[in-house]
């Protein structure tokens, strides 16, 4: 046994769920009717309703102190202080300092030059090779170098400044480029080659791919380096590249992909929007960061979200987690946060390399509403599945949207988390009967602005670290990420008719036919 599964809290929380399986949430209304205006927490502008989880006071009195003997108080103060919670390389995980109200030196220097460029590109100063306006951004990242500003563009497309266009590519395969190319003009499109290390295949492929669109479309040997921008930790490959030296922007070492959108990372969704949004977004995350650092943990957001987590997943047996945004511009929220969640806490061994005998992250999924209800929703309601939900919903319309529609929306969203909890249809007709019993957690925005956005993917890394730190496992590396990256190296020459070393029978009998399957085109 593991030094937290052989706590006598863990023994406590499996007994205690023992006897808390068979009630339904129904029963649990029942008993008391004022649950739903108790069990709310509130932070950084944020209002989250957990009132419709299959836990009692004394299941959260139960994970609360659970938290507390895992430390997690005193994790939380070294992640803030700059310390190296990412133990297995030595260093800090400080992507909170990146939105601080005094960040660090190096960040305010970043972004002054972030807001310069910016500013340049909103009055048409920034200009390409044949001297026009640069007008459209294409950013050529993957992961978090594309996740991250792409889920936060879309997100705030109401509050484009309406200067600068936005375009992403992140997969290797050409189709990706192809499609964001189409329709745009070489003379006044910027790339945007976000890569840490500046090694990464897939972006230096697409990368490569769009300076030779560049060259074709723009004749002869224009300064194709006016089209192009590098973020990354080595400046050094980024020249050699091609890149200006004025055009390379940093990232430190201290900042994991999955977590780097408030740098200049983040560059694509400032050029959108402008710079005083793009501070907005951080202001929206420093208040759901200082709500974490200061409030008890039984009124934390984060610690909340984290602990429900570990109860469902450690001693309810769920294997995954649905994420529901009634927010058509939200729709690329659970694709961002399968990677922060799953890449952070999808291990296996602890900090200190010892395997787990417990469950780590879920597989998280989902779509926007309501799209979803007419889809996947049949599974959580008559499904056989443990699938605890978030449902996250603006209380107020966008901008210019129509009120009555909005309210449309709010409605399903809330009928929704009300059927999955208590279920309901005709008893007589069984193929009619949702037995509801579903839990989960609605979070309630004022409305879907950067301050908000900021705030809900705050509260989200947050809610991740609260879980690494129960389960002692390293949320800030993604060792898990390079073994298939490196095999591909390896693979690529033997699928061009060269030899592949230790490899196996059914790879090698897929490269032939492979092969084979192309030369016969």
């Amino acid at each position: 046994m593991t030094s937290l599964t052989d706590t006598a809290t863990w023994r406590e929380l499996h007994q205690h769920h023992a006897r808390l399986a068979a009630v339904h949430l129904g029963e649990l209304f029942a008993a008391e009717p004022d649950r739903g205006r108790r069990l709310v927490a509130e932070g950084g502008g944020i209002y989250a309703d957990y009132s419709k989880h299959r836990v009692t006071d004394e299941t959260l009195r139960l994970l609360f102190a659970l938290a507390r003997e895992r430390g997690i108080e005193r994790w939380r103060d070294r992640m803030f202080a700059g310390e190296p919670v990412n133990t297995s390389e030595n260093r800090p995980a400080w992507h909170v300092a990146l939105r601080a109200a005094t960040p660090p030196p190096e960040v305010a220097a970043t972004l002054a030059r972030m807001r310069s460029l910016v500013e340049r590109a909103h009055r048409w100063a920034l200009r390409g090779a044949n001297g026009r306006p640069l007008r459209t951004v294409v950013n050529l990242g993957i992961g978090g170098s594309d996740l991250g500003p792409r889920l936060a563009t879309h997100a705030l497309r109401g509050f484009d400044a309406g200067r600068i266009r936005a375009r992403f590519v992140a997969n290797v395969d050409p189709a990706d480029l192809d499609a964001a190319l189409e329709g745009l003009d070489a003379d006044t499109t910027l790339f945007v080659v976000t890569s840490k290390t500046f090694t990464t295949a897939e972006t230096l492929d697409n990368a490569r791919r769009a300076r030779t669109w560049l060259a074709r479309t723009l004749g002869d040997a224009p300064d194709l380096a006016a089209h192009f921008i590098a973020v990354t930790a080595n400046r050094d490959a980024a020249r050699a590249w091609g890149v200006a030296e004025d055009r390379i922007f940093p990232m430190w070492d201290w900042v994991g992909g999955r977590y780097s959108v408030w740098s200049a990372v983040g560059l694509p969704l400032a050029l959108v929007v402008g710079m005083a949004a793009f501070g907005e977004f951080h202001e929206g995350a420093r208040a759901l960061d200082e709500h974490f650092r200061t409030a008890p943990l039984e009124s934390s957001l984060p610690v909340i979200l984290g602990l429900l987590g570990v109860w469902y997943g450690d001693f309810c047996g769920a294997q995954t987690h649905a994420v529901l945004p009634y927010a058509e511009d939200l729709r690329e929220l659970p694709a961002y946060l399968q990677q922060l969640e799953m890449e952070s806490n999808g291990k296996r061994v602890d900090r200190d390399g010892a395997p787990v005998d417990y469950a780590t992250a879920p597989v998280v999924w989902g779509a926007a509403g309501t799209n979803g209800q007419h889809a996947f929703h049949q599974l959580l309601h008559q499904g056989t599945l443990l699938v605890p939900s978030d449902f996250i919903l603006p209380a107020r319309p966008a901008a210019g949207a129509d009120p009555e529609a909005h309210r449309l929306l709010l409605a399903n969203a809330l009928a929704q988390s009300a059927a999955l909890a208590f279920g309901g249809g005709d008893p007589a007709a069984p193929h009619r009967r949702c037995p509801g019993n579903q839990p989960s957690t609605t979070l309630v925005l004022p409305r879907l602005d950067p301050r908000s956005l900021g705030a809900l993917l705050a509260l989200y890394e947050h809610k991740a670290f609260v879980q690494g730190v129960v389960w002692g496992i390293n949320s800030f590396d993604q060792w898990g990420v390079e073994l298939g990256k490196a095999m591909a190296k390896g693979l690529g020459p033997a699928l061009q008719g060269g030899e592949a070393e230790a490899i196996d029978s059914s790879t090698r009998a897929l490269i032939v036919r492979i092969r084979t399957a192309g030369a016969a085109d």
